[in-house]
């Protein structure tokens, strides 16, 4: 299981170069060998992060992307809730189904304590720590 997909991974490069090339705006182009991913994939990836509100599109001549936020204010769990959805490690290990012990199963409110840690851990880290 991996924690962090490889959307996301892709996302804190790119946003990390962009902090780190303190310009206007950047093309995919210009971040493509830095991430070390297809122009493609680069592309969709910024896109969907553009319609999350973290960073803002530049059309035309010049155009690329741009932070919408300060890297302080963009943190890791931002990326992951734009491209992943919600980080879940609570599902049922037993079975495919919510069992009748769902509520009072003890596994599953140890699993939810270790979830609540490992949200509050990704939400402390930002785009500036990672520069």
């Amino acid at each position: 299981m991996k924690l962090l997909n490889r959307d996301v991974d892709y996302a804190a490069r790119a946003l990390v170069f962009m902090a780190r090339a303190n310009k206007p705006t950047v093309s995919v182009t210009q971040m493509q060998e830095t991430v070390g991913v297809s122009r493609p994939f680069l592309r969709k990836t910024m896109q969907k992060l553009h319609k999350a509100g973290i960073l803002q599109s530049v059309k035309g001549k010049g155009g690329g992307f741009a932070l919408a936020r300060r890297p302080e204010t963009i943190t890791l769990a931002a990326l992951v809730a734009a491209l992943q959805g919600p980080l879940k490690l609570n599902d049922c290990v037993f079975r495919k189904k919510i069992c009748r012990n769902h509520g009072a199963c003890l596994l599953r409110h140890k699993i939810a304590a270790i979830e609540t840690r490992m949200i509050s851990e990704i939400e402390g880290i930002t785009i500036r720590d990672l520069i």
